[in-house]
């Protein structure tokens, strides 16, 4: 099965605010989401996690790496929860120090409006991007304990990025995984989104793939569920390595 709607995906996991740039929340004694997605969405993201939790407040956001549209959203839902928590890479926080990389988020944040034609005016946040604080700061191996008895245990996974972490929640078999295991633009074609290292990207895969998954979260548009996790793994190792080799036959040398 697939899951590419906002909503329940099952016994307390949520797709929020929008599928093309999905906060993933789940609901329990210790709320918490993963990612933060786009700046101009945070009112979008607020309503839907207020929604969802009946009022109660998200007591930590985990993100997988900084770019423009994975942490954008944060500064304007730390000041909307407030006491919210951001858990992120060491890497991560360096990179929020950043006066350029802050000013590129900036401008990227601004410039995907185009694609948010689907929203009215109204729901868009037009503030600029602010740099925030990681309140806790995560490396591979880390458990985080959550009070009703579930575990978020993190890994590092770079290859997308150096900053990235996925997470997985092992007593529901929920993997947030992103861009660390590529991205399908559509059901056909699975992105290989090596932005940094080919094999170290390669490596990050091999490991999520070997996890016991139940629920496969990429980084836009669709959610993987029970058989469909394998298959899409294998698929997303394979179109790797055709990436690998396509770049390999057409690489020139003088």
């Amino acid at each position: 099965m697939i899951f590419d709607k906002t909503g329940e995906v099952r016994d307390g996991f949520f797709v929020a605010g929008w599928s093309h740039y999905p906060i993933y929340l789940l609901k329990g004694k210790t709320p918490v989401f993963f990612d933060g997605c786009l700046a101009l969405l945070g009112k979008v993201y607020r309503e839907a996690i207020t929604s969802i939790l009946n009022g109660d407040p998200p007591r930590m956001a985990f993100i997988t790496h900084v770019h423009f549209d994975h942490c954008g959203a944060i500064p304007y839902l730390k000041k909307a929860f407030p006491g919210l928590k951001v858990a992120a890479s060491q890497k991560a926080k360096d990179i929020l120090k950043r006066p350029n990389a802050i000013k590129l988020i900036q401008q990227l944040s601004a410039g995907v409006e185009d694609v948010l034609l689907e929203f009215d005016d109204a729901e868009l946040v037009r503030d600029p991007f602010e740099p925030f604080e990681i309140d806790r700061v995560l490396q591979d191996g880390d458990v985080v304990e959550l009070e009703d008895g579930l575990r978020v245990q993190v890994l590092a996974t770079p290859g997308h990025t150096w900053d990235f972490l996925s997470y997985y929640v092992p007593e529901k078999k929920i993997l947030v995984a992103s861009e660390s295991v590529g991205c399908a633009l559509n059901l056909d074609y699975i992105s290989t989104d090596s932005l940094t290292d080919f094999g170290v990207y390669l490596n990050s895969l091999k490991r999520l793939a070997s996890l016991d998954v139940q629920i496969l979260c990429q980084g836009h548009r669709y959610v993987y569920l029970d058989e469909d996790v394998e298959s899409f793994l294998k698929r997303s190792i394979q179109a790797a390595l055709e990436f690998k080799a396509m770049v390999e036959e057409y690489w020139v040398t003088e």
